[in-house]
């Protein structure tokens, strides 16, 4: 017998397109983001390592022009609108890629980044529907209107009326 967790049958297994609050979400394509629309520089990284640190440029920076770029406008407008700190005031994707000692590694993390910076912006944000207050949240808030300006009206001057 295996110890591992027993395997659900196709009937069981969890809908890949519904959330955990049971809501179904558009799932989009991934879109392709080609190579030579990006401009790579090795540079040198920062933080500790030594002496290689001063002599490798194992670090990448990732340079990705927005509006050059083959993307469908309406994701580049949205890439445009985003307030990311990584686009410049030019519409460029700059990702600076330093966390491992190989240069490969950093490019192919530098794209990945830029990859889930593209899907975010992808996404079509559901448009907001507006709630009402409940009727007793109408009462309640009433209610409490009228006991304070009960107070209120405690804190004036008593008239002596015989």
């Amino acid at each position: 017998m295996t110890a591992g967790p027993p395997s659900l049958p196709d009937a069981q297994a969890p809908d890949p397109s519904r959330q955990a609050s049971g809501r179904r979400t558009k799932t989009l394509p991934t879109l392709v983001l080609r190579e030579d629309e990006m401009v790579f520089s090795a540079i040198r990284a920062q933080g500790a390592g030594g002496q290689n640190v001063n002599k490798v440029s194992s670090a990448m920076h990732l340079r990705f022009s927005i509006r050059a770029s083959s993307l469908p406008e309406e994701i580049k407008a949205r890439l445009l609108a985003l307030n990311d700190q990584r686009i410049n005031a030019d519409g460029v994707v700059v990702i600076k890629a330093q966390t491992s000692r190989s240069r490969e590694q950093n490019k192919a993390e530098a794209m990945a980044r830029l990859q889930v910076l593209v899907n975010s912006a992808a996404k079509v944000p559901e448009p907001r529907r507006p709630t009402r207050p409940t009727r007793s949240s109408q009462r309640k808030r009433l209610e409490a209107k009228t006991t304070r300006g009960g107070v209120k009206r405690l804190r004036g001057r008593v008239c002596a009326s015989d």
